[in-house]
């Protein structure tokens, strides 16, 4: 059992490795949001184009956008937020106790 434990505690590291990075490029965006960016330039369109299907799927189900100021990007990191506090966290113990 300590094999799939330390596979979990393996998939914990990576997906918390990969939330931290997504909640770097989503407080990217917002930043970039404040100033008019060269929408041709590569960083930018890397950026819009890894952050739009989810900011697209909270504006499309969600009335965030609140005397134009939209706030679908304060929403994206509460859910990083929870993901990495409950299921790495989760994911974490449950590979402790099987190792």
């Amino acid at each position: 059992m300590f094999i799939f434990g330390h596979f979990i505690n393996a998939t914990a590291v990576v997906l918390d490795f990969a939330l931290v990075i997504y909640m770097w490029i989503v407080i990217a965006r917002a930043v970039l949001s404040w100033v008019n960016p060269d929408p041709y330039n590569p960083i930018v369109r890397f950026i819009n184009n890894v952050t739009d299907p989810v900011m697209y799927y909270i504006r499309r189900n969600l009335p965030v956008v609140y005397g134009g100021i939209d706030l679908s990007p304060i929403l994206v990191l509460l859910a990083i937020v929870f993901l990495r506090t409950f299921l790495v966290a989760t994911l974490f113990s449950m590979a402790r106790t099987l190792m």
